[in-house]
């Protein structure tokens, strides 16, 4: 098609005296893979809404879809009359369905029959998958799947739920919670399902690699402007950063990305000594890490790294192994998280949203409950000094809205994983083990983070962090720990800390463990 899949000019809307889209105008062609970036409140979100029917534009707006012009706002509903479809970051599967009954259930239920043949149903399902080489059994509960096979079934349902008039796929941080050879993989599905030459794909990151390799265009929006829209193949990710934040702010990240780690003492006693913990998927694993020092740890999906942090925690059941703190050690078979908070250890999870609040209380709520006896009795809570401390610490690290009794579920992926931190590291922790701590989160608030976790360094925290995120790694780690198959088979230092040698030594690191020195996976038990 010589039209494009999507097209918007004069795009504004206000809430109030709030002007959060102002004259956007995009364009996303058939198909092309375009990327939307922006800050945290830059009005991705609010676009997004606008292009489905949530909020109605501000009177001027101009739709075109496939160069037929569309008139706003649009109807509910009516977005996927006209080929548009989301996929979002929670994905909004169920997962007591299977497989198939996720991908066709709008559609049996739209059709009206009165009674709904499975067995049809799976079949459709089925050549789906096929048609887009994702190897799933359509009668498989969702509720057995991985996160990159969910993400797929989201992705392959909305272009299901489409059929032949589908124009435009949007998709909203759907890498998010994924390993890196699982973004691979949804990618390859990603561009097979633009090689017809009729959809469109609006991706929406804060991955700036991902996005530039993935794209064939990126559009910025700051402020509710759209900054401007680059082709991919000549933008480097420092480009895109200072369109993003502007010159002034990606200056300061940069510098403060680049800034020298005080290197831990020499010959300095550990804080934190790890020996011969076992899991499902480590075998042994035994490290050191200093006062002050932050540990990172890495691999492929499965290699094990993924599961030493709950394990020390207490998240998950340990097969043996011991932590020692301060000179005392403890098993970890019998750790828990309450005994790990009383013993100064505190557990940052990758998911934010599932496993690092509330979703549904405040924010004063949330970064105040380690401290309640702190603020006020046995008996009582001061309510004034929750609502102070929770208002220091916004200040602090930065949570946006600077509104305590802001709902946490409401705040944006930067703000919550702020929110997270605030309450855990304003208990001096000794030990701190944080998961993909900047997943999902935007260019300005990630170098925030960064800071918080240097400052936390200075004041003796040992850190152990785990990620698939090479950059991140090589900016925050004094040293980072390579593992395959549950062992160690790589400590990079110094100038080895950098994505490049990072990647290539986790591409290479299943040859340096054969597979028959690993015994079999026992299964995992999680605790509450």
């Amino acid at each position: 098609m010589n039209s494009p899949a999507l097209r918007v000019e004069a795009l504004s809307k206000t809430f109030g005296a709030h002007r959060a889209l102002d004259g956007v105008a995009l364009e996303v062609g058939a198909g092309e893979v375009h990327g939307l970036l922006g800050e945290n409140g830059s009005g991705k979100s609010t676009l997004i809404k606008v292009l489905t029917g949530v909020h109605p534009p501000d009177p001027g707006a101009r739709l075109e879809v496939h160069g037929r012009p569309v008139p706003l706002p649009l109807a509910p509903g009516e977005f996927r009359r006209l080929g548009i479809s989301v996929v979002h970051q929670d994905l909004g599967l169920l997962p007591e369905l299977s497989v198939a009954e996720n991908m066709r259930v709008a559609q049996a239920i739209a059709a009206r029959r009165a009674v709904v043949s499975w067995r049809a149903e799976r079949r459709r399902a089925a050549q789906t998958l096929a048609r887009y080489g994702v190897d799933l059994d359509p009668a498989a509960p969702v509720a057995g799947l991985g996160d990159t096979e969910r993400a797929l079934v989201a992705i392959l349902r909305a272009v299901d739920e489409l059929g032949d008039s589908r124009a435009l796929l949007i998709l909203d941080e759907p890498t998010v919670f994924l390993p890196r050879e699982g973004t691979d993989l949804l990618f390859r599905v990603v561009h097979e399902l633009v090689a017809d030459g009729r959809t469109g794909v609006l991706l929406v990151s804060h991955d700036l690699h991902e996005v530039l390799q993935h794209t064939g265009r990126v559009s910025v929006l700051r402020d509710g402007r759209l900054e401007a829209t680059v082709d991919s193949a000549t933008t480097t990710p420092a480009q895109l950063a200072e369109l993003i934040v502007g010159p002034a702010l990606a200056a300061a990240a940069a510098a403060q990305a680049g800034a020298a780690r005080p290197p831990s003492p020499a010959g300095a006693v550990a804080r934190a000594r790890v020996r011969d913990l076992g899991g499902p998927r480590v075998h042994g694993l035994s490290f050191d890490v200093g006062r002050g020092e932050v540990l990172g740890l890495t691999g492929l999906a499965g290699s094990g790294h993924e599961d030493v942090l709950p394990l020390l925690y207490g998240a998950r059941r340990a097969g043996g192994g011991s932590l020692d703190l301060d000179g005392t050690a403890l098993p970890v078979a019998s750790a828990t998280p309450a005994s790990s908070l009383r013993r100064g250890v505190v557990y940052v999870p990758a998911d934010r949203r599932r496993d690092g609040g509330v979703l549904e209380e405040s924010v004063e709520r949330n970064v105040t409950m380690p401290v309640l006896t702190e603020l006020g009795s046995r008996w009582r809570v001061r309510p004034r000094a929750l609502r102070a401390r929770a208002a220091e610490l916004a200040e602090r690290f930065d949570v946006r809205p600077r509104d305590p009794g802001a709902v946490f579920g409401t705040l944006s992926g930067g703000n919550q994983q702020k929110a997270v931190l605030a309450k855990w590291l304003q208990t001096g922790p000794r030990l701190v083990l944080l998961a993909e701590p900047t997943q999902g989160v935007d260019v300005g608030a990630r170098a925030h983070i960064f800071g918080v976790l240097r400052e936390a360094a200075r004041e003796g925290a040992a850190t152990v962090l785990c990620s698939s995120d090479y950059e991140q790694l090589a900016t925050v780690c004094d040293r980072v720990l390579v593992l395959a198959r549950g062992r160690v088979v790589a400590e990079l230092t110094g100038p080895d800390l950098d994505p490049a040698t990072i990647s290539d030594r986790v591409l290479s690191s299943t040859a340096l463990v054969p597979r028959q020195q690993v015994r079999t996976p026992q299964p995992q038990e999680s605790r509450s």
